[in-house]
C-alpha cells in the first residue's frame, strides 16, 4: 500500500465520526425548524414572531447549513475511498437519492424561512412537513445498515 492510500486508509475512522456527527446535527435541525414553524404561524405577538425569525435564522446559518455542508464533504470523501464497492451497490443510488431530497427539503425550510412573512401556511401544514425529514431518516439508515438489495 502506497504512503497516500495508508494516509487516507487511517483517515477513514474519522471521516466516518465527522459523517456521523454532522449527519446528527443536521437532522437535529431539520426536526425543529419545521417545529419552530409551526409555533411561529400561531403566534400573532409581533415580538415573538421575532423572536421566531431569529430563532430560525440562527438555526439555517449557523448550525443546519454548515451540517449540511460537513455531512456532504464528509460523505463523498467516504464513497470516494469506498467507491469500488460502492458502484456495485443498488442500496447505495436509492440513498444518495434520499439524501439529494433530504437536501432538497432543507432548501425548501430555507425558502420558507425567508418568505415567512408572506407565509400561507398554517401550523398544522407545518406539523404535516415535520414529518418528511423522519421518514426520509429512517429509509436512509435502514438502507445503510441492512442494505436491503
Amino acid at each position: 500500500m502506497g504512503e497516500l492510500a495508508g494516509l487516507i486508509y487511517s483517515l477513514v475512522p474519522w471521516l466516518k465520526a465527522l459523517h456521523i456527527i454532522a449527519v446528527i446535527a443536521w437532522m437535529a435541525g431539520l426536526l425543529y425548524l419545521p417545529r419552530l414553524f409551526v409555533y411561529h404561524a400561531d403566534a400573532i405577538v409581533p415580538e415573538t414572531r421575532a423572536t421566531f425569525q431569529i430563532m430560525e435564522r440562527r438555526l439555517l446559518k449557523v448550525i443546519m447549513t454548515p451540517a449540511m455542508i460537513v455531512t456532504w464533504l464528509a460523505g463523498l470523501s467516504l464513497t470516494l475511498a469506498s467507491w469500488s464497492s460502492l458502484v456495485v451497490s443498488s442500496w447505495f443510488y436509492l440513498k444518495l437519492l434520499l439524501v439529494i431530497a433530504l437536501t432538497g427539503f432543507h432548501g425548501v425550510l430555507a425558502r420558507w424561512h425567508r418568505l415567512f412573512d408572506r407565509n400561507a401556511h398554517s401550523a398544522r401544514f407545518y406539523r404535516f412537513m415535520n414529518e418528511v425529514p423522519t421518514l426520509l431518516m429512517i429509509f436512509i439508515v435502514i438502507l445503510v445498515v441492512v442494505r436491503p438489495f
